[in-house]
């Protein structure tokens, strides 16, 4: 079931993206991922959805807008034992259609440049890659989606 974040989520929804980021980068830095410790703060301005299936967060992912008709999708994480089953393509979804709704024109997102798994996962949601730039953690690809023509 997809469906909004809820404060109740906080915990689980930060689990998972930290053992996401810890699966990716081997271990984590406490000094990092500070915006997470309190979710519906720093991204109620946007729009977070999770994946629940038999009470547990399976997904997530945040949208917020960026101005100048954009928006990003941020803080994507899709448990390891569910992968390859649609989930992020589902989030992708909504969180975009939710950017269009807003009247944005374009969806940007970045990955690490060396995360190929996810830079191909984007590619098959419909983004395409705009540029690299290095980032504060390594280098960055990063992504654009245009609204699609009505």
């Amino acid at each position: 079931m997809l469906r909004d974040f809820r404060p109740g989520d906080q915990v689980a929804v930060r689990t998972l993206i930290l053992a996401g980021l810890e699966e990716r980068w081997g271990v984590l830095d406490p000094r990092h991922n500070a915006d997470l410790d309190d979710i519906a703060a720093t991204y109620g301005h946007g729009r977070t959805v999770v994946v629940e299936h038999a009470g547990r967060i399976v997904a997530t992912g945040t949208v917020v807008p960026r101005g100048d008709g954009d928006a990003e999708i941020v803080r994507m994480s899709v448990a390891t034992d569910r992968r390859r089953e649609g989930l992020g393509e589902r989030i992708v979804d909504a969180l975009t259609a939710t950017a269009w709704a807003w009247g944005c024109r374009r969806v940007v997102l970045e990955t690490t440049s060396t995360w190929t798994d996810a830079i191909a996962f984007y590619r098959r949601c419909g983004f395409v890659i705009t540029h690299e730039a290095d980032g504060d953690f390594g280098r960055d690809t990063w992504f654009a989606m245009e609204m699609p023509s009505r």
